[in-house]
């Protein structure tokens, strides 16, 4: 998990921007399966195995611990690395018409798997139907796709000094390293965890999956933290598995 010099994804990571394989519904329509037991204030889980929902910041966006308090975090548009600020959906908060008024999401920030709540208005949706499991005990990465399973590979995964965090997370984004043969081989989809060991590290320990320049290394506890997969695989992981995809990470 060293510094990753890398060239941002342009025309991936934006949901929606890659050939329609996520559809953007309107920010401002009524949630899915609630329009008959709706009340102004009253809150609705969202996603499930084969449908998630991400929230692509527009310009700026501030996230509170419940709606309409004072905020404890703001995000820009891009992130770090220059790429769109995408959140994982939970749950919204909706008016008398089942129209959204604030989203509960999960956030690429410390403690992991941290939820907080963001105005609908600072945000577009997007649906995402991909979801990867990572099972660490098996060492094995698989990526679903409307349910199905369509790539199941070995993985290597961070060493007993170093371990890989557990739970439930998602691709928060895309990138190309500027080194295609480097330790990243030619792409990491980055996760919205972070190491629980490594916290000086840059960007605070992001973890990501990856290929690798290290073929050896796969399907032994070894890495960092991240999680390594053969090059071919992350080729057809990095198409696939787009910002919002759930990501989880099981012991």
């Amino acid at each position: 998990m060293r510094a990753l010099a890398v060239i941002p994804a342009v025309g991936l990571i934006l949901l929606g921007g890659c050939g329609g394989a996520a559809k953007r519904p309107d920010v401002g329509a009524a949630i899915p399966g609630t329009s008959h037991a709706c009340s102004a204030g009253s809150i609705h889980r969202l996603g499930s195995p084969r449908l998630a929902y991400a929230a692509i910041v527009r310009s700026r966006a501030t996230v509170s611990r419940r709606p309409g308090t004072r905020a404890f975090a703001s995000f820009r548009r891009l992130n770090v690395n220059r790429v769109p600020t995408i959140f994982s959906i939970r749950g919204a908060l909706v008016d008398a018409r089942c129209k959204p008024r604030s989203y509960l999401v999960q956030i690429p920030k410390r403690p992991n798997g941290v939820t907080a709540w963001v105005s609908a208005g600072q945000v577009e949706v997007a649906k995402v139907s991909t979801r990867i499991v990572v099972d660490l005990s098996q060492k094995r990465v698989t990526l679903y796709k409307d349910g199905r399973r369509i790539l199941s590979t070995m993985a290597a995964i961070g060493a007993p000094a170093t371990p890989t965090p557990t739970g439930r997370f998602y691709v928060n984004q895309r990138l190309i390293p500027a080194d295609k043969g480097g330790p990243f081989g030619p792409g990491a989809v980055g996760v919205s965890a972070f190491s629980n060991v490594l916290t000086g590290w840059a960007q605070g320990g992001p973890i990501a999956i990856h290929g690798t320049n290290a073929p050896w290394s796969i399907g032994k506890a070894v890495s960092n933290g991240c999680i390594r997969i053969p090059n071919t695989a992350l080729r057809k992981l990095f198409d696939q598995a787009l910002g919002g995809t759930p990501v989880l990470i099981r012991p």
